[in-house]
């Protein structure tokens, strides 16, 4: 494969996702580039496009299960431009789409900002959050979004603005793009009485969720007007494992990575709550994380 000669000494081969994501699991990327700018993601893009080679993009890498064997394509993480905050005073902001929540989330509540406080704890990127328009206790990300720049997977840009921004549960229209940044919309409050939320909100999720290890947060969609996490509790599959993976004793949406545990194994364990719950309930569920073959 030719890449740009600017882009060339920088794309690597054979390199681990593992360590690149909160899952920890999966095979290696046969390409593998840091985008600093659009420009240069946008290099990436055409060339891949060019070549016939597939493209993965990753931000913080929070809700994906890679392949134990690879990927044969090319993975792009974001970095540089796409972690810049931009903020003129107001109630508005502007975010990369590489940012993480965490980080986007304290630096609200440092400018006296409320709005994005019941995101705490979520892991993962902004631009991860607004294509799955994560949300918790009853409020979406979508509900704070102004508008987004896009680019797709061929390298052209888009804005989304106003009403053509569509949000749903777990998804909105800025799923199958690459989000460069966003401008939210949020409202001026007290910084100490944001930090309390903040902090409140952290401790439910530590209650409710209670583990340290490498997981990829919620693993199916909640039914309508359901709990993913009831119905497979129901289905007394909490603490079933498989090699070195386990459904949580305390959340039985997540799956924990317990001892180096195989994308196999999670795979696994997902098709047994999906089974199971099918049988009970009648119910199929669907999952929330991205999983890379």
């Amino acid at each position: 494969m030719l890449w740009p000669k600017n882009l060339s000494k920088r794309i690597k081969t054979n390199v681990r996702l593992s360590g690149l994501t909160s899952f920890k699991v999966g095979g290696a990327a046969r390409f593998f580039f840091e985008a600093r700018n659009i420009r240069e993601l946008r290099e990436a893009l055409i060339s891949a496009k060019r070549a016939g080679i597939p493209v993965f993009v990753l931000g913080a890498g929070s809700n994906i299960l890679v392949s134990d064997s690879g990927l044969d394509g090319l993975v792009i993480k974001l970095s540089g431009d796409f972690l810049k905050l931009k903020y003129g005073g107001g109630a508005c902001l502007e975010a990369g789409g590489a940012l993480k929540l965490n980080r986007l989330i304290w630096y609200t509540r440092n400018k006296g900002l409320s709005g994005l406080e019941f995101l705490a704890g979520i892991p993962g990127s902004l631009g991860g959050a607004l294509a799955g328009n994560a949300g918790a206790w009853g409020k979406s990300i979508g509900d704070t979004v102004k508008e987004a720049r896009v680019l797709d997977y061929n390298g052209k840009p888009k804005l989304f603005a106003g009403k053509d921004l569509k949000f749903a549960y777990r998804k909105s229209n800025l799923n199958k793009y690459i989000i460069i940044s966003s401008k939210l919309k949020l409202r001026k409050a007290d910084k100490g009485a944001i930090g309390s939320k903040v902090k409140e909100y952290l401790l439910q999720r530590n209650i409710a969720q209670g583990n340290n290890l490498p997981s990829a947060g919620c693993i199916f969609k909640n039914p309508l007007n359901n709990s993913a996490g009831r119905l497979i509790d129901a289905c007394g599959l909490k603490g079933k494992s498989k090699g070195g993976a386990i459904i949580s004793k305390i959340h039985a949406n997540f799956i924990l990575n317990k001892n180096r545990a195989a994308s196999k194994d999670i795979l696994f364990l997902m098709d047994l709550m999906q089974k199971k719950v099918k049988e009970k309930f009648k119910v199929d569920l669907k999952p929330e994380i991205k999983i890379w073959r």
